[in-house]
């Protein structure tokens, strides 16, 4: 048993080093340039990869550029000029726009070359996207990711990643200058099932914070006291810490992972659920509770600002 699992062992590091190695020389296009593809693209070109960029807004890629950066006038022309292209998207409708057309990635892949998409998406979404690249003999690989603004500068997201293992090998070296924990899931979908299931909870997690901190301000309790008491117990995690100050002043929330973005990720996974056969009771609520957020003009704030839905 030790033999076999050493023999994995050493097979799986030659993996990482031969992909390092061809990493080296690796040409990566990078669209999508928003809060986290931004971050995202920044630290791979601080490791050193040469890149090829596109975003709708140009001047996002102004930074990059001056760093060394190519930009490129469309999706297709960073397919075109990448050995792997990743995408980096809001939703299902944004990953299309820069997939599909005359202009799109799938239109520059190549035999052989990569297509890694990093959105939070559907799994009907990325089961097209890998339909579609290897329509054209290329590779796929999806890679959602947990985490928001400070983990995607910092490099410490954790990143779920499915599709071709092939792929996935030659991706790491990348994936591990963005991410402190990358997982390899198996076959494509199931990387986006493990992320909205994960986003579900968040989301659920963080309502729960902004009711209980409304009920211990709304009956006279200190809510300072209130964060001491969560942070001392089972409940303790860095999300509470992260938000808690902005929660209690009920005023304004930097964005770090956009409310609009939330509500998406709870619509998806509800109708995951509905295609499952799961009721998701919670869900339903709290997905109710962030539609009303977004309907009062906070789609583009922080997250957590569905405490003034809660508050009044």
């Amino acid at each position: 048993m030790f033999e076999t699992q050493y023999n994995e062992e050493m097979e799986a590091e030659a993996r990482r080093t031969e992909a390092a190695q061809a990493a080296g020389n690796m040409r990566v296009g990078f669209v999508g340039l928003g809060i986290m593809g931004g971050a995202m693209a920044n630290n791979l070109q601080k490791a050193g990869y040469a890149l090829t960029v596109w975003n709708r807004d140009l001047s996002k890629t102004d930074q990059l550029v001056a760093g060394g950066a190519g930009r490129a006038a469309s999706p297709r022309e960073v397919a075109e000029k990448s050995d792997m292209v990743i995408s980096m998207m809001a939703d299902p409708a944004a990953v299309a726009a820069v997939r599909d057309g005359e202009q799109g990635i799938i239109a520059g892949l190549r035999p052989g070359s990569g297509y890694l998409d990093m959105s939070t998406v559907d799994t009907e979404t990325t089961l097209a996207s890998a339909q579609y690249a290897h329509q054209c003999s290329a590779l796929f690989l999806e890679a959602p990711v947990a985490g928001s603004r400070k983990p995607a500068e910092d490099g410490t997201l954790t990143i779920m990643a499915a599709g071709d293992r092939a792929l996935y090998d030659k991706a790491l070296p990348l994936l591990e200058k963005m991410g402190k924990k990358i997982l390899y899931l198996g076959e494509a979908g199931s990387a986006a099932r493990m992320k909205l299931a994960n986003n579900l909870v968040m989301g659920g997690m963080l309502t729960a914070f902004c009711e209980g901190m409304a009920l211990a301000i709304k009956t006279g309790l200190d809510p300072v006291q209130f964060l001491d008491v969560l942070d001392s117990g089972a409940m303790s995690n860095p999300m509470f810490r992260m938000k808690g100050a902005a929660v209690v002043e009920n005023a304004e929330f930097p964005v770090a992972f956009p409310l609009k973005h939330m509500q998406k990720d709870l619509r998806l996974a509800l109708q995951l659920a509905e295609k499952a056969g799961q009721p998701l009771f919670a869900t339903a609520t709290v997905n109710e509770l962030f539609k009303k957020a977004l309907a009062a003009g906070l789609g583009e704030v922080d997250f957590a600002a569905v405490n003034r839905v809660i508050r009044g």
